[in-house]
């Protein structure tokens, strides 16, 4: 067993559990080692770690560091009942457990040595022990546990990219970036770059299509935007899977996001005088994109704010529109393709309808989810 940090000793029966890391494993994981991410975990969910030697009462959480656990585990771990027993579903092997400080050595030495665990311990698999909705990443999925050895690595970096997605997204970020971004993402974590990093790259991006689109190089803007809204996936993936995350980061990150689309649709169409396709109605037009982008906003805050769920995740037709609703990507796309058939106004005509369109689905949900509180409380279907 490697020594920790200690915490203090003669905890309160009542007080939260501290932790007690053992074993390890031969592999590094998206450039850390699986105790380092455990670690990185617990200091997330602020719980001291303690010596092997350390002694006292209240309860210990003992984790084997051979394996990979989800976050939502980490957390459950910390909340179950003492004398809860995490194992391997397929195996039946005990990994973790949560255990009265006087039974953490014992509990230690078995998970190391893989001994037998105690009978008397409440046997759990990540599946009982941690719910199976994730409102952060807006899904529905069992928790992952893996065991980590040269021979699992490529299938648990896949599983992991996997559950740091967001369920509920956009139709190119939910079905193209995958693929592309695990790739770019696991060589960043390799390379040592940090999630603000890319997140700067993409803010370049965002400034380099702004002026393409206002001097008419579309082709050249919708390559920056593109780039810009892949970077947009990696930031955000690279940051769960190397446990990098930070306020500013989110704040920086969620900051672009929430104000760069409106500045592109006005670069947009002032761009098309100097392609020799200026739309009639400009200034209607470019009130009608920003104005809805903002209006739309607007909506799904209202929707939070009155019913305390995404608009989004109340119902599957909610999460269906959310793939299509004018926002960025979308937007993109219907850009991208108005460009290739050469006729870039048309494209920012189609925007303005598309987001007039989901302006108003978007009012008739919030009606529909009033006439729903009325009947009983909203939840999201992903969470039933």
């Amino acid at each position: 067993m490697t020594q920790l940090p200690p915490s203090s000793r003669g905890l309160h029966p009542d007080a939260p559990p501290t932790a007690l890391i053992v074993g390890d494993a031969p592999v590094r994981l998206w450039g850390l080692s699986s105790r380092q991410r455990i670690e990185k975990q617990l200091l997330r969910l602020q719980t001291a770690q303690q010596s092997p030697s350390a002694t006292g009462s209240g309860a210990v959480v003992v984790m084997h560091a051979g394996w990979v656990y989800d976050e939502p585990l980490v957390a459950a771990l910390m909340t179950a009942a003492v004398g809860t027993l995490l194992v391997d579903e397929l195996s039946g092997k005990p990994v973790a457990a949560k255990v009265e400080a006087a039974q953490a050595s014992a509990i230690a030495s078995a998970l190391e040595s893989g001994s037998p665990a105690p009978a008397d311990l409440d046997r759990r698999t990540p599946a009982t022990l941690a719910s199976h909705y994730n409102n952060k990443l807006r899904k529905r999925e069992t928790p992952y546990l893996l065991a980590l050895s040269a021979q699992t690595l490529p299938a648990i970096e896949k599983r992991m990219f996997s559950g740091s997605y967001k369920g509920v997204t956009d139709a190119i970020t939910k079905y193209l970036w995958p693929l592309p971004a695990r790739h770019v993402t696991k060589w960043c974590a390799i390379a040592g770059i940090t999630p603000n990093q890319v997140t700067f790259v993409s803010l370049l991006m965002v400034i380099g299509a702004f002026h393409s689109f206002w001097t008419g190089q579309y082709t050249l803007g919708l390559i920056e935007a593109w780039i810009m809204t892949f970077l947009d996936t990696v930031d955000g993936k690279l940051a769960r899977v190397t446990m990098n995350s930070s306020k500013f980061g989110d704040i920086f990150d969620h900051g672009i996001d929430l104000i760069h689309p409106p500045f592109w649709w006005w670069a947009w169409i002032a761009g098309l005088g100097a392609v020799a396709l200026p739309l009639p109605y400009s200034a209607l037009v470019l009130a009608i994109v920003v104005g809805g982008y903002v209006a739309q906003r607007l909506e799904e805050g209202l929707f939070m704010k009155a019913f305390g769920i995404e608009m989004h995740i109340w119902r599957p037709f909610d999460s269906f529109f959310r793939l299509i609703t004018a926002r960025r990507n979308p937007n993109l796309l219907l850009l991208t393709i108005a460009v290739i058939a050469g006729r870039p106004d048309l494209g920012m005509l189609a925007v303005a309808v598309w987001t007039v369109l989901c302006f108003f689905v978007h009012a008739l949900q919030i009606v529909q989810a009033y006439a729903a509180k009325r009947r009983g409380s909203i939840e999201s279907w992903l969470s039933r």
